[in-house]
């Protein structure tokens, strides 16, 4: 089987050693115990750690750990020899589940593995604060000019990019989702495209668009019906409602299934827990403004992993983070009001955090690409900002934003008819 060190979070769990060996722990592991975890066990990032080399091989089936297990997960967490002390919480904010283990002495305890919570349109990785990006663009959506063909866009908003590079574009001006595999030379309808209209196989100028995985489907922002649409995945001719009566431009979904919604004409953001039809305020709320419990033209919206809301605030030239049960935001990005200064955003749109807290806003009037590094008074622009252009480096009011896992950047390039994407270079040290 294959271990991808690189996704292991507890790295003495998994040493490359047979059962008589001893690790770096000075302890006698049995590598054939692997088999025992599933595929994704004390991963740090969301993403395998355990892959078998021959198909059809299922792993993960053992319910409890071996004698040699126990003694390692004891020595790795500093356990005592009876087992009794339970080892802390890794991370913070990181989902948990608990695996039974039985002792020689048949007394049960328990031991807790963590998994890293990647949010959407968030990368898996760590990027390093002096990180670059290939300058030029590769058009992977969109390469033949504005249309309606299956390999055209018409003012693309928000996008999406799942974990195995499928693209899924909100293709406003011509009614549809469109889904764009990675090396494809052209895109496939997988919602609307039936026209504008207001039927459950209808959307009229769509916004944004999400993947829900646990239901295999995607959730729509269809602003003029004024309601949020989820679709089925694979080979859906309609969708269902699931929020009526909003004002929905932006949308993203937290690691238990929340709903946070953008209503732009209200300026706020509403949580939906799943099944809730009327939501709760976490940002805004207060009328359209500039202080800091208000916002003014909200305009894309991003949840890191301890549920804090990032908002571009748009006609305030801004972005703010509200913490989770915050009454006001704080300012991440745009101290300085309009302008075209590192200090300075003009008119921003997509918004995405990485897992170092770096903020990264499509500056839409500037025609760039920012990032503001935690606590930043000043932000560095990372692609674009070459002026208002086609070529490869260039960008036209960027509006939709997104990562891969492997931290390469995707932007819905909205005047240019676009989606660019612009390659991770290796960090400098």
């Amino acid at each position: 089987m294959d271990l991808f060190y690189d996704h292991i979070g507890m790295s003495y769990n998994f040493e490359k050693y047979d059962n008589t060996a001893v690790d770096t722990q000075n302890t006698p592991y049995d590598y054939g115990s692997v088999m025992h975890y599933g595929p994704t066990a004390f991963s740090k990032n969301g993403l395998n750690t355990i892959e078998p080399l021959q198909s059809g091989v299922v792993i993960g089936q053992r319910q409890t750990l071996s004698e040699i297990d126990i003694q390692e997960v004891r020595l790795f967490y500093g356990c005592s020899a009876a087992g009794s002390t339970l080892p802390p919480t890794v991370m913070n904010s990181t989902t948990t589940s608990t695996i039974p283990i039985t002792t020689a002495t048949a007394t049960t305890t328990t031991t807790t593995a963590t998994q890293q919570i990647v949010p959407l349109r968030a990368p898996a990785i760590d990027i390093r604060p002096n990180a670059k990006w290939v300058q030029n663009g590769l058009t992977v959506a969109g390469e033949n000019g504005s249309g309606n063909g299956i390999n055209q866009l018409y003012y693309p908003y928000g996008l999406y990019v799942d974990d195995d590079q499928t693209i899924y574009i909100a293709d406003h001006g011509n009614h549809r989702i469109v889904e764009r595999k990675i090396g494809a030379t052209s895109g496939q309808v997988v919602a609307g495209g039936a026209g504008s209209g207001n039927g459950s196989h209808q959307l009229d100028g769509p916004r944004d668009v999400i993947v829900d995985k646990e239901r295999d489907s995607l959730i729509i922002c269809d602003p003029n019906n004024r309601r949020v649409v989820r679709w089925p995945r694979r080979n859906g001719t309609s969708g269902e409602t699931i929020i009526s009566n909003i004002d929905c431009i932006s949308l993203t979904m937290d690691e238990n299934g929340s709903l946070y919604v953008v209503d732009y004409m209200k300026d706020e953001v509403k949580r939906y827990r799943f099944g809730d039809t009327e939501g709760t305020v976490v940002a805004g709320g207060n009328g359209r403004g500039n202080r800091l419990d208000q916002l003014s033209g909200p305009f894309y919206v991003f949840v890191d992993r301890n549920h804090s809301v990032y908002v571009s605030d748009h006609y305030n030239n801004r972005v703010v983070k509200w913490e989770e049960d915050a009454k006001q935001g704080i300012i991440v990005a745009g101290v300085q009001g309009q302008g075209n200064s590192l200090t300075q955003l003009s008119g921003p749109h997509g918004v995405v955090v990485d897992q170092l807290g770096t903020v990264y806003v499509a500056d839409s009037w500037n025609h760039r690409i920012m990032r503001w590094p935690k606590a930043a008074t000043e932000g560095s622009v990372i692609v674009g900002g070459y002026g208002q252009g086609r070529e490869s480096y260039q960008l036209n009011r960027p509006w939709g934003l997104s990562f891969d896992r492997h931290g390469n950047l995707y932007v819905g390039d909205f005047h240019n008819h676009r989606v660019q994407k612009f390659n991770i270079e290796q960090a400098i040290n």
